[in-house]
């Protein structure tokens, strides 16, 4: 992934066949998709890929044990096979997990005990393990500290986990190598039309402020919790199609989760579910589901919304956290496809993903979870295809094998997520390169370089939050590392003191909102 090649291609590319508004899950997954069918390719990102929503999920692939509980079996069904096709497809990323959920009510141990046979059954050979009634003593075994009062027991089930951001960042290598061109930091500022028909965009390059024009075959609108700003460009009278809801997050030292499983929560105060999950050798703990009314690069998590998630899992942890234990915080956006009814309950809306076509040709992914961004891309090319009149081709993803794909690969190594590229990165300069500039997490010289000279990486924020994980882990130890950080970095991009000073003047203001 370069960027001044990539800026090289707009300029001598006359026509592309798909123009992907939009580097999340969903653009990325359409991305891979289109570029694997022989399109002409290009995607844009106004921010980083995944700024957004995308890197700041659960961490879970999974089925969706609560929507199993909704009734909404379809959506069940697709995540579970999409599951395993991303487990499949990028092993070095996705790994099993095991989840406990405790029981103090006598009715959870059948409804759970037959509702996650059923999970396992739909799952079929994708699974990953069975599912299993435990006693109160098995209980306790797997999770030791666990509130033992009123335990009734518990039952382990299996679900899958990832990094997300690093998913995001393994697709748009993906991507590149099937011949798409990406670009970060540009965005789309206009949709030209010719006979009322989408004929191609209008795009600034934020690192430059040069503007582009851009024509497209077929223009896909991934943008997330920001697609409506985009329908307006093309239907300025347009009703809203996305209902925003904010999903927080809380990490905590391992220590808060004594053993290798995860727990889930069942019944909360407002009657969604609670993870506390094992994760970067931290727990991520969450979440919450709040409508939001404008969508925002750097939602910050609402004070009602911290004490939830605190009260709820002091409720099932004999070790309380507290907010003095939180390390970061971490907020992000759904986008959920709005219902024509008034309804405020975000956590009724479907997860399912919709593909919408305006008169004048705008393709719109809306709605969807991390878990099926292969449908998505799938379905939205098919859309695509069409609406562009390009040659009809089938979806080739399904079994494709991710960008550095490595089977068995040790997922307790902080480079396993680099798969098959961890001896490149390892190799590179001297053995003290290696070494991590932080005992809290790894993050060396090499990763790095790397991050910026292989993945696009041109901000601080790019590496400390995406690239690697440092800033959703332990937020204030990423502040006292980061100027060492931008010395790096400025070595690698031949930049001097004052961007170093300007851009960590900007991390530390971003930074804040990951802070208690």
């Amino acid at each position: 992934m370069n960027r001044q090649k990539s800026l090289t291609d707009i300029e001598k590319t006359e026509q592309w066949d798909v123009v992907i508004i939009g580097g999340g899950a969903s653009g990325l997954g359409a991305a891979v998709d289109a570029a694997k069918r022989g399109y002409k390719t290009l995607l844009l990102e106004k921010n980083d890929f995944a700024k957004g929503t995308s890197s700041r999920s659960t961490k879970l692939v999974h089925g969706g044990v609560r929507y199993l509980q909704n009734g909404d079996i379809s959506l069940v069904i697709e995540a579970l096979k999409e599951r395993g096709i991303m487990k499949n497809n990028a092993p070095q990323l996705v790994k099993d997990m095991s989840f406990v959920i405790p029981f103090y009510d006598w009715w959870n141990s059948p409804f759970y005990g037959l509702g996650l046979k059923v999970y396992d059954m739909m799952a079929g050979k994708m699974g990953l393990g069975p599912s299993t009634l435990l006693n109160k003593e098995e209980t306790i075994a797997l999770i030791n500290n666990v509130k033992q009062e009123g335990l009734r027991g518990g039952v382990i089930y299996h679900d899958g986990q990832f990094d997300d951001s690093r998913m995001a960042i393994t697709l748009a290598l993906t991507a590149t190598e099937l011949g798409a061109t990406l670009l970060n930091y540009t965005e789309v500022v206009a949709l030209n039309k010719e006979n009322d028909l989408i004929s191609g965009l209008e795009l600034i390059d934020q690192e430059t402020g040069v503007k582009h024009h851009i024509k497209a075959g077929a223009v896909v609108n991934a943008t997330g919790v920001f697609s409506d700003q985009i329908v307006k460009m093309d239907q300025p009278n347009a009703k809203p199609l996305i209902r925003p809801s904010q999903g927080v997050h809380l990490v905590l030292e391992r220590t808060f989760l004594d053993g290798p499983h995860a727990i889930m929560i069942p019944h909360t105060s407002d009657g969604r579910v609670l993870f506390a999950v094992p994760w970067h050798n931290h727990v991520v703990v969450g979440t919450t589901d709040t409508p939001i009314d404008n969508s925002s690069d750097e939602p910050t998590a609402l004070e009602d919304e911290i004490s939830f998630i605190l009260e709820n899992a002091s409720e099932y942890m004999t070790k309380k956290p507290r907010r003095a234990d939180v390390k970061s915080v971490f907020a992000g956006l759904r986008p959920l496809a709005a219902q024509q009814e008034n309804s405020t309950q975000t956590k009724e809306i479907s997860r399912h993903h919709k593909v919408n076509v305006s008169t004048s040709g705008l393709i719109s992914v809306l709605g969807g979870k991390w878990t099926t961004y292969r449908k998505m891309g799938e379905d939205t090319i098919n859309t695509a295809a069409i609406v562009g009149g390009l040659k009809e081709q089938k979806s080739k993803t399904r079994k494709l094998k991710l960008h550095g794909y490595v089977q068995d690969g040790d997922l307790d190594d902080p480079l396993h997520v680099y798969g098959s590229e961890r001896s490149k990165i390892e190799s590179m300069g001297e053995s003290k390169d290696n070494e991590s500039l932080s005992n809290k997490f790894y993050i060396s010289k090499n990763l790095i370089v790397w991050s910026v000279t292989e993945e696009m990486a041109i901000h601080i924020e790019d590496i400390l939050a995406r690239r690697t994980r440092c800033l959703f882990l332990d937020a204030k130890e990423t502040l006292r590392i980061a100027p060492k950080v931008a010395e790096i970095m400025a070595g690698a991009l031949d930049k001097d003191e004052d961007w170093i000073a300007q851009e960590l003047k900007n991390f530390n203001l971003i930074s804040k909102n990951y802070i208690l």
